[in-house]
C-alpha cells in the first residue's frame, strides 16, 4: 500500500463537521479550459480535465476551492534546471484576451456543474450547508491589468475575489522571488493595484512576491492579505519560493493568512507536510494558517486529491491540535479573511 492510499484510509472515516477551503488551486488544470483541441501547450501540460476534477472536489466534501487562472501561462517556460520563467513578452492584446478565455472557461465549468461562485463568505457557508462546493475564482498574476485598472472591476464582476500580484513574469507591479529585483519592492503601479483591490473587495495575494514587495503591500492595504501557497524557510530544503519567519510574521501581524503548501519543495511525504503545517502554526499562530494546495499545478505534490483534507484533519489532531484549531486551519481562517475583505 502506497503513502497516498495510507493517507486516504487514515481519513476515510472523517467527514467535515465544518467547512474545508483551499485558498489556491488549479483543479483539473482549469487554466487550460477553452483552448483548441490541437493547442500544443495544452497537450504538453496534459489538457483540461476540470470537469473530472469538479466531481472529485465535491465528493471529498470541500466547501470551497480556488479555481485559479494563470495570467502568464502562455509565456512561461522552463530553464534547464526546471525553474520557471517568462520566455518571451506578450503580444499586443494577448494577456487580456487569454485572461478572459480562462475566466469564461471557469465560469462555464461552474454552470455545467451547477456550482455557486464565491462572492462573499456566506456563499461558502451556504455551499457547505447544501453539500456542494463553491468556486473561489482567483487569478495568479495581475499582468492582465496592464495599467487599465478598470479591469479590476471587470474581473470582480466576473466573480474574481483574489489576485496574486506577481507570478513568474516580471511585471510592472513588484518584484518576485524567483527573479532578480527590478522595482525594489512594490512599485507605484503595485500600490495602485492594491488600492483598487481594496476598493472592490478582493483579497491581495502575495505568493511569489519578495519580502520587500510584501512589506509595500502591507503598508498600502487597508485589509489583511494572504500568501496563498508557501512555507517557512529553514526546514529540510531551501528554495526561493519559501519565506522567512519575519516575512510570515509580518503578514500575520496585519491579520493575514499563510496558505500551507503540500509541495515537494519542502516535503517528501504527507507526514513531512504535516510537520510543516505544525511549524508554521508555531511561528505565526494557528489563527493565521490556511491550506493552499496548488492542486494540479504543484511540484512533486504530497497531496494529490481532496481526500487529503480528511487525512490532514486526523494528522493534525494526532499532533495535538484541538478540533477548533483544525477547523480554523482547514477552512475557518480562510472564510473569516474572505468575510473581512469581500463581505
Amino acid at each position: 500500500m502506497n503513502d497516498e492510499q495510507l493517507n486516504r484510509d487514515r481519513g476515510a472515516s472523517r467527514r467535515a463537521a465544518h467547512p474545508w477551503v483551499d485558498v489556491h488551486a488549479h483543479p483539473g488544470r482549469c487554466f487550460l479550459g477553452g483552448l483548441p483541441e490541437d493547442d500544443r501547450q495544452a497537450a504538453v501540460l496534459g489538457g483540461d480535465r476540470s470537469d473530472d476534477a469538479v466531481v472529485g472536489v465535491v465528493a471529498a466534501g470541500m466547501a470551497a476551492v480556488s479555481f485559479a487562472t494563470v495570467t502568464d501561462v502562455r509565456v512561461i517556460g522552463a530553464r534547464p534546471d526546471g525553474s520557471l520563467y517568462a520566455r518571451r513578452e506578450f503580444e499586443p492584446g494577448e494577456v487580456h484576451a487569454d485572461h478572459r478565455r480562462q475566466l469564461e472557461a471557469i465560469r462555464s465549468l461552474a454552470q455545467r456543474h451547477d456550482l455557486p461562485i464565491v462572492r462573499s463568505a456566506a456563499d461558502i457557508e451556504d455551499a457547505f450547508s447544501a453539500g456542494v462546493t463553491a468556486m473561489f475564482i482567483t487569478c495568479e498574476g495581475a499582468d492582465f491589468v496592464e495599467g487599465e485598472f478598470g479591469r479590476i472591476d471587470e474581473a470582480h464582476l466576473a466573480g474574481v475575489r483574489s489576485i496574486t500580484v506577481v507570478h513568474y513574469r516580471q511585471n510592472e507591479f513588484g518584484d518576485l522571488q524567483t527573479e532578480p529585483a527590478f522595482h525594489g519592492g512594490l512599485s507605484g503601479a503595485g500600490r495602485e493595484l492594491v488600492r483598487q483591490m481594496n476598493r472592490v473587495g478582493m483579497v491581495v495575494d502575495l505568493a511569489h512576491a519578495t519580502f520587500e514587495t510584501t512589506l509595500g503591500a502591507l503598508e498600502e492595504s487597508v485589509d489583511p492579505v494572504m500568501i496563498s501557497h508557501t512555507h517557512l524557510a529553514g526546514g529540510r530544503r531551501g528554495h526561493p519560493r519559501l519565506v522567512s519567519d519575519e516575512h510570515a510574521r509580518a503578514v500575520a501581524a496585519a491579520g493575514g493568512l499563510i496558505g500551507a503548501w503540500p509541495s515537494g519543495v519542502t516535503s517528501e511525504t504527507f507526514d513531512d507536510f504535516v510537520d510543516e503545517v505544525t511549524r508554521l502554526a508555531e511561528v505565526i499562530g494557528v489563527e493565521h494558517v490556511a491550506i493552499g494546495t496548488d492542486m494540479d499545478a504543484n511540484y512533486k505534490p504530497v497531496m494529490t486529491d481532496y481526500h487529503g483534507f480528511a487525512a490532514l484533519e486526523v494528522a493534525l489532531l494526532e499532533r495535538g491540535f484541538s478540533q477548533r484549531e483544525v477547523d480554523q486551519v482547514l477552512g475557518g481562517n480562510a472564510i473569516e479573511l474572505i468575510r473581512q475583505v469581500c463581505g
